[in-house]
């Protein structure tokens, strides 16, 4: 039994007369997004309102394929006359496009069966939050940051609450939709001034209401990290162990999966590209993708071109067991998709990775940073430089330098360098990954990268 998301129009009606439309201009085989959102956002800031944002609205997206070519438009309007423009606009564009024999629709013995997306509870059966209950979440995160001593202003805080439902049609007899809900509060706290000042945040996003921390505990999280950054400092200039906190070591193993990504790997353009087998992280480590875990904010029942999704080993004791396809990569490849495609409005489906867990280690980060004796604890990164030919490594960051084995002090402005097959291959795991992320990995230590800083 399909789900049927609840919305002001029939997305099942507007999705499949996109396919009719595109089929009558003369495409060979069609796929239709219909979506409609809503959403709320509040911010205040001194202790009052400071911004508010309400949208709605349906959008539509078609794709349409010609002899190996495709094209992909969109529009915010879906009126009879607008589905025929698209549609007839489409198929100019594709006969126009280049030719790629690997493009096409699953073939529907390849579709998913099971499309009912209710037993992953993706969807809050809530009533949605009404905008002066989110400003008094605000509210509360904001004071409880600035209860804490030494934080001088707090930046923004801000509740908000989004609801989507979509639905997926295609010329192959594919046909369902389900709903998604996110809920989010968030805070950004500040102490001291001028060229003494320090900021950090505090986030957390999730598809239930009733799973979200409570907003004070987001306020004072947000004040003491924000506090513990103040005197920050350059690090020193050399080789040093690196170890990535919680907050920011997924960004290492998301420049894994986009080596193992098919689109790289088809491209030639990968440094992982000829690892398939090969050992590229510590034995004992999995990667793992699970799109059915229940209220996991990327969970679905299936994926942009209609294969039904499944939980797999991309790592298995730390050996590479596979890349992420969509059909089109798959083809290219020689290989069959992982139900990975993903898709916008107005482009084509494409792979990407739904819930990735990595193994934990059994240590805290506490023994671990005992463990590094002297280097750097990595809180957040900003700018990056990543070849993804060769996988040379640079990104700027902050954190705290660590000295006999133990925080010393904050530091910021300073560089991280490596080369990421080299360092995944050292990771140790703490085992302190924190749930309900698309991505959950715990703090990573990485030995032997280049520190540039004083």
């Amino acid at each position: 039994m399909t789900s049927k998301p609840e919305a002001p129009v029939n997305l099942q009606n507007l999705a499949e007369t996109l396919i009719a439309a595109a089929r009558r201009a003369g495409a060979d085989q069609a796929d239709a997004l219909a979506m409609h959102g809503r959403s709320v956002s509040i911010d205040t800031r001194a202790g009052a309102l400071e911004h508010a944002e309400r949208a709605e609205g349906v959008e539509i997206g078609l794709r349409v394929l010609i002899g190996g070519r495709q094209a992909s438009v969109a529009a915010s309007e879906h009126s009879e006359a607008t589905i025929r423009d698209m549609a007839e606009r489409a198929v100019v564009m594709a006969r126009e496009a280049p030719v790629d024999d690997n493009l096409g629709l699953a073939d529907p013995d390849q579709l998913a069966a099971e499309r009912d997306a209710t037993g992953l509870e993706l969807a809050d059966d809530q009533p949605d939050p009404q905008p002066d209950h989110l400003q008094q979440l605000a509210l509360r995160a904001e004071a409880a940051a600035l209860s804490r001593k030494g934080i001088s202003q707090v930046e923004a805080a801000n509740a908000s609450f989004s609801r989507r439902n979509l639905w997926l049609a295609a010329s192959n007899g594919f046909s369902a939709g389900y709903e998604r809900s996110t809920h989010a509060i968030s805070t950004v706290a500040i102490t001291g001034e001028g060229l003494g000042m320090e900021r950090d945040y505090a986030a957390e996003s999730r598809i239930w209401a009733a799973d979200l921390p409570e907003p004070e505990e987001i306020g004072l999280l947000a004040a003491d990290r924000t506090l513990d950054r103040a005197g920050s400092r350059k690090p020193p200039t050399g080789a040093f162990p690196i170890l990535y906190d919680r907050r920011v070591a997924a960004s290492l193993i998301g420049h894994l999966l986009s080596a193992v990504n098919g689109a790289a790997i088809a491209r030639g353009a990968s440094w992982l590209r000829k690892a398939l087998d090969e050992q590229v992280l510590p034995a004992g480590m999995d990667l793992i993708e699970d799109p059915h875990r229940l209220r996991y904010p990327s969970s679905r029942p299936f994926d942009a071109e209609g294969l039904a999704t499944f939980r797999r080993k991309i790592i298995e004791d730390g050996v590479l067991k596979g890349w992420t396809l969509d059909l089109a990569t798959g083809r290219k490849l020689g290989m069959d998709s992982t139900a990975s495609a993903a898709r916008g409005l107005a482009s084509a489906p494409s792979p990407t990775n739904s819930n990735v867990i990595l193994t934990p280690g059994d240590r805290t980060q506490q023994q671990l940073i005992a463990d590094m004796g002297q280097g750097l604890l990595v809180t957040s990164m900003l700018g990056a430089s990543v070849n993804g030919t060769t996988g040379d490594y640079s990104r700027g960051a902050a954190g705290f330098w660590v000295e006999n084995g133990q925080i010393a002090y904050p530091v910021n402005e300073c560089t991280i360098a490596g080369n990421l097959r080299d360092m995944l291959m050292t990771l140790i795991a703490a085992d302190d990954a924190l749930p309900w992320r698309g991505s959950e990995v715990p703090s990573l230590l990485v030995e032997g990268m280049t520190v540039a800083g004083a």
